[in-house]
């Protein structure tokens, strides 16, 4: 079975199949603040995406880091950093890229297992 949580006409926010999660690039609401703030607010997007998934970010198996300025690299991993419990450290990658709208300064996508 599939499930779609937050079905839009071009995309859901997530999608669950074969016991995963997989979520949407989500980006901040708020674009009037720095990458802190918006990483921020991005991780708690992805907080609630899991939890209705019934999963949390302890189970997260893979992300993908959108930046358009590697500038802002560090700052992101304090944030980061801070959120990932200790030692459940997913596979990332993270990638310098120009997102459609420059006041973003993160977009984030993710797979987790649900356990």
């Amino acid at each position: 079975m599939i499930t779609r949580l937050k079905p839009g006409k071009r995309l859901s926010m997530a999608t669950v199949h074969g016991g995963l999660v997989y979520l949407a690039g989500q980006v901040p609401d708020d674009l009037s603040v720095g990458v802190e703030a918006q990483a921020a607010e991005v991780l708690a997007k992805i907080d609630a995406l899991l939890s209705e998934a019934g999963t949390d970010k302890s189970s997260i198996l893979s992300a993908t880091v959108w930046l358009p300025n590697i500038a802002d690299f560090a700052a992101f991993n304090t944030v980061w950093d801070e959120w990932v419990p200790a030692g459940a450290s997913p596979a990332r990658a993270r990638v310098e890229a120009r997102l459609a709208n420059p006041s973003i300064r993160v977009e984030i996508a993710a797979i987790a297992a649900i356990l």
